[in-house]
């Protein structure tokens, strides 16, 4: 008689796996996987993510799942996985086969990934068939989402449609051990897109390799380049060349705020900056952001000034495509890189429109005919308290879901500056790419479209929208008028719960927001808020003691005003005869008459209890900066003047009521008084900041809730950020700060459709 024993038992498992595993070469790890293992079915991509039936003994099926678990490839990231029994048919060999279309689309596509280093040793390998082929991919790296026309992510489906591949290419695509096996975009000299370097009148003046040859010789000799790159256009000058520098600002009309630049290797971009070892890891990594960090000491000539003036610090870039890599090999210095757009519109993806929108801009456009389906960004990040902290979230980060359990079918169309939207996707949020601020025809239409994508991804249609409070934002416009039900969030509750929402955190929590401004429910302009949230509600339990913005929204673009209206609350009518104030005299006779009329009688002079604000009226009062080029300028300023600096904090009043007031005015005393003394401005810009994080921490005290979520612009402010978190950590209170989703208004989306889960249950009860 035989004795069979457990392990040679034959089982069929139908195993569903969700998460990033679309586009990162999954299939080919499943075949390899079970074919090692002896072990028969299939694998097929689907609208859900990836189906595989696997038949083998107990043995066998055990360790495929643990591999799938443990080991799945670099790039894939694995949210769920689903098993299921079937009755065993003798299946002995393992199939990869194609898509399967389900009822219910839960896609999770990779985003676009950096070049990897096999395809760039490739690319420039004399003997390899891709030499010098600008782009070059494989399953690990290249093209995803920008490409991406309709799930599952499949060839038939992305914007590579029109590019038969060759025979070679065709056997790769086809071949489960080549590393191009399934690899969408793949394509060679022969198959593939072609480079071409055009004239701004549309004259072409150079093909493929010719053509990028030419735009390097272009850029040494001083012209702008368009290039059009992964996600869109990017303006391309020399970093070292003070008058290309100085010109791209006037055509682009960006007159002070800082440029990116991308380093040809990490070797040079560290021998101008300071790059620990997180640093280093991030700069190399597949999502390749715009990194913020810190200039070395003596390295102020390698760069031109004007790339990124008055500023201890640089958004810094390296290649990120095969385009990338070749143009940067050939130049062998820094460039200037950045969005492809006038100030204020939204970046330029189609090569037709680049002559039309930056022909003011660019002296040459070097292009490609591979279709973008949609403009991403470059992300952009920082280092905070020793993590990443995504400031602009945008290729390479997009569209990986977010984990929140929303309710179905809802839709959040975030604020009016930064904008992003997002959806609920099963037990996720899908955060489209970082859209901009809505105030142009470009902004509009790629948030039209973004709404679409989202829902695209989700596989339904919404049937209600998450949307913010203030009445005048276009994204509000746009809820209002789709036929759909809206609930409206209030602006910085919706940056405390996208805190919540990003690290799964329970109710109740303290929500401690600071920005710019946002509407708020009392008659003035919120900015500077302590909201606590519930399962039941929430309630605003302290904020900044509110006060006047002469000239409402031109307070926010003149720091000055801001500070007139601080020093109107605590001087009174004795302010307008103290000259010695910048503030004061950075206006005119006439103007400062004007202003006065605005403050004494309350005309177009909203109160506000804005933290942003409050920083602008200290830079402006420090002399650091009277009028902002850029959002937030004031406030960087002040947060730079104080680098690497410690003070103690200034005194401070907590008022009590049914809404505690941060008292502000002895902190201003005293920072007059240091001003009058002649203390370093940079002092007084650290002992400031020190005491706003004193005022985060007595508050949380006061208040006695265990968790704190912190979100808002201003925490993108590194020192207030770490003072903020060390401070409520010292007193024994948990806190969390965005990391992988903006703290400034990209954010808004996620917290909006977070909030839905509690709106939608308070409408239930």
């Amino acid at each position: 008689m035989t004795v069979m024993r457990t392990q040679d038992l034959r089982r069929r498992l139908r195993i569903e796996i969700e998460g990033d595993v679309q586009g990162v070469g999954f299939r080919p790890f499943a075949w390899r996987t079970a074919t090692g293992l002896a072990i028969g079915g299939f694998v097929s991509n689907t609208n859900r993510g990836v189906l595989i039936e696997a038949e083998s003994t107990d043995a066998g099926i055990t360790d495929f799942l643990r591999a799938i678990e443990d080991d799945p490839p670099p790039h894939a990231v694995v949210r769920g996985v689903t098993v299921s029994e079937l009755s065993p048919v003798g299946a002995t060999v393992f199939e990869i086969r194609g898509s399967i279309a389900t009822a219910d689309a839960r896609p999770s596509i990779a985003p676009d990934l950096a070049t990897c280093a096999a395809c760039v040793a490739e690319m420039f390998d004399p003997g390899n068939r891709r030499h010098r082929y600008p782009f070059i991919n494989c399953t690990q790296c290249g093209p995803r989402y920008s490409i991406l026309r309709a799930t599952p992510y499949d060839r038939a489906n992305t914007t590579m449609r029109g590019f038969a591949l060759c025979e070679a290419c065709a056997a790769e695509y086809g071949d489960p051990h080549d590393r191009r096996f399934h690899a969408q975009p793949n394509a060679c000299p022969i198959c593939g897109p072609q480079l071409a370097l055009w004239h701004p009148d549309g004259r072409e003046a150079g093909r493929q390799d010719a053509a990028l040859l030419a735009a390097a010789d272009a850029v040494r000799d001083g012209a702008i380049l368009a290039l059009k790159g992964l996600g869109g256009f990017q303006l391309v000058v020399d970093a070292r060349n003070e008058d290309a520098v100085a010109r791209l600002r006037t055509r682009k009309r960006r007159a002070r705020k800082p440029f990116a630049v991308m380093f040809p290797d990490i070797d040079a971009a560290g021998a101008v900056c300071s790059l620990p070892t997180a640093e280093r890891a991030l700069l190399l990594g597949a999502a390749a952001p715009i990194l913020l960090v810190a200039r070395r000491c003596g390295a102020g000539d390698a760069l031109a000034h004007s790339v990124a003036p008055h500023n201890p610090r640089l958004g810094i870039m390296l290649p990120y495509t095969g385009l990338h890599h070749l143009l940067m090999h050939a130049l062998r210095f820094p460039v200037v890189a950045t969005s492809g757009n006038l100030s204020g519109e939204c970046i330029v993806f189609d090569e037709r429109e680049a002559l039309h929108r930056l022909g003011g801009l660019a002296d040459l456009f070097l292009v490609h005919d591979r279709p973008i389906a949609r403009p991403l960004d470059d992300s952009v990040s920082q280092m905070a308290l020793g993590r990443e902290m995504v400031l602009r979230r945008a290729r390479g980060h997009v569209p990986r879901p977010i984990r929140i359990d929303p309710p179905p079918a809802t839709l959040a169309v975030g604020g009016h500056l930064k904008n992003c939207v997002a959806a609920a996707v099963g037990e996720s949020a899908i955060l489209s790419q970082h859209v901009g601020d809505l105030g142009s025809a470009s902004a509009a239409s790629a948030f039209a479209a973004a709404v679409n994508d989202v829902q695209m991804l989700g596989g339904a249609r919404a049937e209600r929208v998450m949307r913010d409070v203030h009445p005048d934002y276009a994204s509000t416009r746009f809820a209002l008028n789709c036929g759909l039900p809206t609930v409206a969030v209030q602006h910085h509750l919706a940056h405390v719960m996208a805190c919540v929402a990003e690290h799964r955190m329970p109710l109740p929590v303290l929500g401690i927001a600071w920005d710019g401004t946002g509407a708020g429910g009392d008659g003035t302009v919120w900015g500077g808020e302590f909201l606590l949230a519930a399962p039941g509600g929430w309630q605003r339990v302290a904020s900044f003691r509110p006060f006047p913005l002469p000239g409402g929204e031109a307070a926010v673009r003149e720091p000055r005003r801001a500070a007139l209206g601080l020093l109107t609350d605590l001087l009174g009518d004795a302010l307008w005869e103290r000259h010695d104030l910048l503030p004061v005299c950075s206006f005119t006779a006439r103007e400062r008459a004007v202003i006065r009329r605005m403050l004494d009688r309350g005309l177009n002079t909203p109160r506000s209890s804005s933290a942003g604000r409050l920083l602008d009226a200290l830079s402006s009062i420090l002399g650091l900066c009277q009028c902002n080029d850029f959002e937030g300028e004031a406030a960087i300023a002040l947060e730079s003047a104080a680098s690497g600096l410690s003070a103690p904090g200034y005194p401070f009043d907590i008022i009590e009521g049914d809404v505690l007031r941060l008292d502000w005015r002895p902190m201003l005393v005293t920072v007059l008084n240091d001003v009058e003394a002649g203390r370093p401005v940079g002092a007084i810009a650290a002992a400031a900041q020190t005491t706003l994080c004193d005022m985060a921490v007595a508050v949380a005290r006061r208040v006695g809730e265990q968790r704190v979520a912190l979100g808002g612009g201003c925490f993108q402010n590194r020192r207030l950020l770490e003072g903020v978190v060390t401070g409520l950590g010292a007193a024994g209170i948990e806190a969390r700060w965005p990391q992988q989703v903006p703290p400034n208004d990209g954010g808004l989306a996620l917290g909006q459709l977070r909030w839905a889960v509690e709106s939608i249950g308070m409408e239930a009860n």
